[in-house]
């Protein structure tokens, strides 16, 4: 009788595994998350039947820190929630000095919710869940490709693996976390990743200028400041393709693969940290099966080539405005100008010089109407006394003397109004460019991005633009002239504290219009 107990447990057991190998189901059914907005389905995510009996049952007692080296970082994982503790960037440091300590993201986020902890909504999983590294340290030369796994086994009969994949030379890491269920009963749930970083922020310090969270879905850029969420939550449900924290320079986000990210809320939390949450569509893992969930990490510059090879649109990232349409091509202009002449300062003349020749029909064409407008100056002064009491026979004679010498009113106005979204456009793409940051120009002019440490430039470019209005012909009267003139004086103090890029493209722009002037004016000779 024993005998044959045992050999029905034996024969029990092995129908049991035969079933899950060969005829059990191949996937388990993915419950997509409910959205009000559109009945859109959310992209499965990959399932697969993995055999309990060879899952590795790794356990550690305690958290350990493993340090990851490429040739663009250096990181260190925590075992607590297998999460990030801090990445250092390799090539750029916070302040422009030999000395100064290397960028470090991610480094002040809250300590009970590192940056890409993961909590399980549906089943017990902390974020502080003490999680087994593979390896004690990852190396990677620039063409390797390695992996570092973390594994928790809970109390509960589940296994959960975050398998975090590097290569030697980029800033993008692939995040693989695994649910694979142990335990006798189906678990019904989702994963949260987690992004935390400081609520307040030294915005006087200018690269937390712009800071706060920031997401792309529903194909347009949501950015939060945390002063919008500190009394309600943020939550986004549409076709999101990521979500993170960013400052002027930096970015850390979290990037959907086949739809993994279903929504994202935004929030400060009971410490006091910003923080955002994204949830994967709801999944359902039988006894005996497994769900994996895939995204990708970015951790690194705003640098616009280098978002853009993550795909997923992270170049939108890099707000320009409302003229970003013809920011990014300026850019991307500056960039190339800089792989013949490594110097940005030399780039950004370059860039003037092309925009002043694509616009010299233009601004020939206003200046040389305003020079015609001054010369019937006199003749308008005379019309005016004469037509002193009658203002609808002023403005027949005025229109009447324009077309007697052939003059458009507004030939010195649209031609100039044509040329504003070009100038805030290259304005908006000199002022957040990380490539101008802590880049030198030539003498005094250490840090592009930075002011002008002796206010050279910002005096020469006063200075040219009182040449430049007085040498501008105007039909003003007297007191508008002197209130014109006045502006360099306020454009002055103003661009003290410019970055000192945008400095000398306003000042190369005043000399080369100071040059177009003096053409004119012999061109129109009074």
């Amino acid at each position: 009788m024993e005998k044959r107990a045992i050999i029905a447990v034996v024969l029990s057991i092995a129908v049991f595994y035969v079933f899950s190998a060969y005829l059990g189901p191949k996937q388990a059914p993915t419950v997509p998350v409910a959205s009000s907005t559109e009945d859109k389905a959310v992209p499965p995510i990959v399932e697969k039947v993995v055999s309990a009996a060879i899952v590795p049952v790794a356990t550690a007692v305690k958290a350990q820190d493993v340090n990851v080296e490429t040739e663009r970082f250096t990181a260190v994982f925590s075992g607590a929630g297998g999460a990030l503790k801090s990445l250092t960037l390799k090539e750029y440091r916070e302040k422009n000095r030999p000395d100064s300590p290397k960028v470090s993201l991610a480094a002040n986020s809250d300590p009970a919710l590192l940056t890409f902890s993961t909590v399980g909504t549906g089943f017990m999983l902390q974020p502080q869940a003490v999680y087994a590294p593979s390896s004690p340290s990852l190396f990677l030369a620039k063409d390797e490709k390695k992996q570092l796994v973390f594994t928790h086994v809970s109390a509960q009969g589940y296994v959960v693996r975050k398998t975090y994949s590097f290569t030697g030379d980029g800033y993008g890491i692939q995040l693989e976390t695994q649910l694979i269920n142990n335990s006798p009963a189906p678990i019904v749930g989702s994963f949260q990743q987690i992004i935390t970083a400081p609520f307040d922020v030294d915005t006087k310090d200018g690269r937390y200028e712009t800071y706060g969270s920031t997401l792309f879905g529903d194909n347009s850029l949501h950015t939060e400041a945390p002063k919008d969420v500190v009394s309600s939550t943020k939550k986004y449900e549409k076709l999101i393709l990521w979500s993170g924290i960013t400052d002027k320079y930096f970015l850390t986000a979290l990037l959907a693969e086949q739809g993994s990210i279903a929504s994202v809320e935004i929030k400060k939390n009971q410490a006091g940290y910003l923080e955002s949450v994204a949830t994967s569509p709801r999944f359902t893992v039988t006894p005996g099966q497994a769900v994996s969930v895939q995204y990708r990490l970015f951790v690194g510059p705003k640098d616009i080539d280098i978002l853009k090879a993550q795909g997923a649109s992270l170049e939108q990232s890099l707000d320009l405005g409302w003229f970003t349409v013809l920011a990014k091509p300026m850019l991307h202009a500056l960039k190339f100008f800089y792989g013949y002449i490594p110097n940005f300062g030399i780039g950004i003349i370059i860039i003037t010089v092309i925009l002043k020749i694509v616009f010299f029909p233009l601004t020939h064409k206003s200046y040389k109407s305003m020079k015609d407008m001054s010369k019937l100056q006199p003749k308008m002064t005379a019309l005016k006394e004469k037509f002193k009491n009658d203002k609808d026979g002023l403005n027949k004679a005025v229109m009447e003397m324009y077309r007697e010498h052939k003059v458009n009113p507004l030939g010195g106005c649209l031609p100039m109004i044509v040329q504003i979204p070009v100038f805030f456009a290259l304005y908006k793409a000199l002022m957040f460019s990380i490539e101008l940051r802590h880049a030198p120009f030539m003498l005094w002019i250490t840090d592009l991005s930075d002011k002008d440490p002796y206010y050279i430039t910002p005096l020469l470019m006063g200075v040219t633009m009182f040449i430049q209005q007085k040498m501008t012909p105007s039909n003003m009267d007297e007191m508008q002239q002197k209130v014109m003139l006045a502006l360099p004086v306020v454009f002055t103090f103003m661009f003290l504290t410019f970055p000192s890029g945008l400095v000398l493209y306003w000042l190369i722009n005043n000399i080369l219009t100071i040059g177009q002037q003096m053409y004119i004016n012999k061109l129109v000779k009074d």
